[in-house]
């Protein structure tokens, strides 16, 4: 049951970050419209940067949108992270790659809305921690 649950816990992660990919690159009416899709001309950082940011680095952030390097350092990351988890290859490197990402993006909206503190970029950055080290240690 053991091993189960962290097979389904690493896919899901996985899956988290490729979904993410596959819809800001298609656009497919979830977190992005058709017409907004990489694909289509969009930018997939923009949506965030501009509308979700706020806190004591808002101007930054906002700063960063529509960036060309940074779409494409987005996707890439998006993608890495995504295939490094779910196929259980160069975990570490993915896990690394996906915490700076949920990292900024939490500083992004400093304070997060629900909470002072917390939110759930912080717990996923912590479920990449653990999906590592399981990693590492696997026979």
């Amino acid at each position: 049951m053991k091993k189960i649950t962290w097979l389904v816990l690493r896919l899901m992660m996985g899956l988290i970050f490729l979904w993410a990919f596959v819809d800001k690159l298609l656009g497919l009416g979830f977190a992005t419209k058709p017409e907004n899709s990489w694909l289509n001309g969009g930018s997939p950082t923009s949506g965030f940067l501009l509308n979700a940011t706020h806190g004591p680095l808002e101007a930054l952030f906002k700063g960063l949108a529509g960036i060309v390097a940074v779409d494409w350092l987005f996707m890439l990351g998006l993608l890495f992270v995504g295939l490094t988890i779910t196929f259980n290859r160069y975990i570490k490197w993915g896990a690394l790659a996906g915490s700076a990402m949920l990292l900024l993006m939490y500083l992004a909206v400093l304070p997060p809305a629900n909470n002072p503190l917390l939110d759930d970029h912080l717990v996923y950055i912590l479920v990449l921690i653990l999906l590592a080290h399981k990693g590492a240690h696997r026979s």
